[in-house]
């Protein structure tokens, strides 16, 4: 049954579990993986990056540097995003925006949140599959 948007729960459901697999191969360093839930021209737009990275061989770069920044620091990050507003359009392809958290952990120290961001991100199918055409991530501590 479709919510007032016009989009039903099971899609819903679906971006949920997109999300959760998504960040889970992000939080582990599957950079390749990843990368694959994007589209092959994908846009990837972040404030912790000087420009937009665009394609799959750009995010497959990013994610292995930021893996191995991360591991020699002894530190692990954490994704999760909450709040997700899906608008589907007539043509299938999917609004989202929701809140991420991201948390830090250091081995033998305490968690923390290191940063609250919104991800706005639209999705459309490729053989079947969800996949990210573009994501704007803001963060709440810029101006």
């Amino acid at each position: 049954m479709p919510d007032a948007t016009g989009t039903s729960l099971l899609r819903y459901a679906e971006v949920q579990w997109f999300y959760a697999r998504q960040m889970q191969q992000l939080d582990l360093g599957k950079a390749g993986p990843w990368a694959r839930t994007f589209t092959e021209d994908a846009v990837f737009d972040v404030p912790t990056l000087p420009e937009p990275v665009r394609g799959r061989a750009g995010l497959v770069a990013a994610v292995e540097r930021a893996h191995a920044r991360l591991a020699e620091a002894g530190e692990r990050h954490r994704h999760f995003m909450g709040m997700v507003d899906v608008l589907e359009r007539a043509d299938g392809t999917l609004d989202v925006r929701s809140y991420t958290t991201v948390y830090a952990s250091v081995a033998g120290g305490v968690s923390r949140v290191h940063r609250v961001c919104v991800c706005e991100d639209v999705l459309v199918r490729v053989d079947g599959e969800l996949r990210v055409a573009h994501r704007k991530v803001t963060r709440d501590d810029l101006p």
